[in-house]
């Protein structure tokens, strides 16, 4: 007996979820625009909030968890991976560790875990890694493709173990962005935490990762716009929630109006 019902093409979007992702585009490029401008009145930012709320849901109801972001061939590397932002820290603590190649480098992770870890960069590269080909998508309108090689950032989780309270990974960076008075930070959900995609990089395009490109340690979550990728992670905290971090939302950008939520 035939059944003459379309079967989808493996990874292709049904016209439901197609007319739902455009809804989602739109609501996330109206967050974007609004982003640029952090000096927006509070019924402004209250609407944006909820639009970033709506935006996260739906994409996590049209994509699965395990979804990847595109990989791309050896042949669309670009040449140089394009910096910004902080192209190298000034404090004494940073200066310190680059003058020794980062021998004394340690990665702390601690909060909402069950046993508190440091990680030097030599157990951070013995520990399995992954090397990715993928874009960066910079909210100020450019991309780079880019190889990316470190250690899923699920792996140094499981050694911790977080603990029935931890909602979210915060990342403390050694730079002060445009001097500002406290250091950059990031943060993921549990989810994009564990993606499989989602790396602490100590290498670009087969070397170890550049000063100007957030050496020793940089994050990459391929799901999210750049100004997620956290670089110069200097340790990592588990928590509940933001409130008695920085501005309380979560990131440095985020803080001056950004949206939390950056999926793409």
């Amino acid at each position: 007996m035939s059944d003459d019902r379309t079967v989808p093409r493996p990874g292709a979007v049904n016209p439901a979820r197609r007319r739902l992702l455009r809804g989602i585009g739109a609501l996330g490029a109206t967050g974007l625009l609004a982003g640029c401008d952090w000096t927006q009145s509070q019924p402004v930012q209250d609407a944006l909030s909820r639009t970033q709320d709506l935006t996260q849901a739906a994409m996590r109801l049209v994509s699965s968890r395990e979804a990847l972001a595109r990989e791309y061939p050896a042949r669309d590397i670009a040449p140089e991976f394009r910096a910004n932002g902080s192209i190298q820290p000034q404090s004494d603590v940073y200066r310190s560790l680059l003058a020794d190649g980062f021998a004394d480098y340690r990665l702390g992770v601690h909060g909402a875990v069950t046993t508190p870890m440091q990680f030097s960069l030599a157990d951070l590269k013995a520990m399995p890694s992954r090397t990715q080909i993928t874009r960066h998508d910079c909210v100020e309108g450019w991309s780079c493709i880019g190889q990316w090689t470190g250690v899923p950032l699920a792996h140094v989780l499981e050694r911790v173990g977080p603990t029935d309270r931890a909602r979210f990974v915060v990342f403390h960076c050694a730079d002060h962005l445009y001097n500002a008075p406290q250091p950059y930070y990031e943060s993921l959900d549990m989810i994009e935490a564990h993606h499989p995609q989602t790396l602490l990089a100590y290498g670009l395009n087969g070397a170890d990762l550049p000063v100007a490109n957030g050496a020793p340690i940089r994050l990459r979550a391929e799901r999210q716009l750049g100004y997620k990728m956290a670089k110069y992670v200097m340790n990592i905290e588990l928590v509940e929630s933001f409130d008695h971090i920085q501005g309380g939302k979560g990131g440095y950008w985020e803080d001056r109006g950004y949206n939390w939520w950056a999926g793409i």
